[in-house]
């Protein structure tokens, strides 16, 4: 063997074994990228999630503006289960109301989700998880949230095909304690799902989050479009992902036409 050979050979021995870092990264990318669009996925996560929409109607010209903090949080039950926290918290602020007590801003209701969900797809390629929804009287003013306990069952089911997931995550809550002056809750939720994952780790999906509301007979329905982009800034990964929503359904002084949703994502794989 030439020199000029064994050259070529310790250069590509050392092009390998700078790849092989990089492959493994990119793969974890990719993985992560895909446990995004999962709901019950072992991933400790914390969306950021800012929501702007306004209002029609009576309410027209009044706008509302949510910050919402999505802790998920998985826990081990044993080699077969886990169980995938969802903690929905609100930060609420409201401008130009004509019912001034409205134009308020401050905490709104939490809502907890437990998932038990087995850590293996079924032999059919399904993820599921099930489990209890708690809706907890945390808002500071009374006109950003219910003043009642909730109880229910949520659920979810979903297939991830190579870059395709689709999936349905549904729930019930009935109210079950509070302040009796207050209206009872009875709310279904849908949230029909499907997204697209790239080979540059882009997730583009769209979905609603449905609410039918079976005390006032009437439903909420926004259609939201939405693109995500992983990356990581020093040793932190995270996704930005941007989104459209259409009010396609809404109460007639509640919000419609479009609104904005900005979400970032802060991922702490194991």
């Amino acid at each position: 063997m030439t020199r000029r050979h064994e050259g070529m050979l310790a250069l590509g021995a050392m092009a390998l074994a700078l790849a092989a870092p990089a492959r493994a990264q990119d793969a974890q990318a990719a993985e992560l990228a895909k446990k995004l669009s999962n709901p019950v996925a072992s991933l400790i996560s914390v969306p950021l999630q800012y929501n702007y929409d306004e209002y029609g109607g009576t309410n027209d010209g009044a706008s509302a503006s949510k910050l919402i903090i999505q802790p998920v949080i998985p826990f081990s039950l044993n080699n077969d289960w886990n169980v995938i926290t969802r903690t929905i918290i609100p930060l609420v602020e409201q401008k130009g109301f004509p019912v001034a007590a409205l134009n308020e801003s401050g905490l709104s209701d939490t809502t907890a989700s437990f998932f038990f969900s087995p850590k293996l797809p079924t032999a059919d390629g399904w993820i599921w998880g099930a489990g209890p929804v708690v809706l907890l009287p945390t808002a500071t003013q009374d006109t950003l949230g219910t003043e009642k306990w909730g109880l229910g069952p949520t659920g979810v089911a979903l297939k991830q095909t190579g870059p395709w997931t689709v999936g349905l995550l549904a729930g019930h809550v009935w109210s079950v304690a509070g302040n009796d002056s207050r209206a009872d809750i009875s709310s279904t939720t849908l949230q029909p799902f499907v997204s697209y994952t790239t080979k540059s780790h882009t997730t583009i999906g769209a979905y609603t989050e449905s609410a039918y509301d079976w005390k006032g007979e009437q439903w909420q329905v926004p259609l939201i479009f939405q693109a995500g982009q992983l990356f990581k800034v020093g040793p932190q990964i995270m996704q930005l992902a941007v989104a459209a929503k259409y009010w396609a359904e809404a109460p007639d002084n509640g919000p419609n036409g479009w609104g904005l949703r900005l979400q970032l994502t802060l991922l702490f794989p194991k």
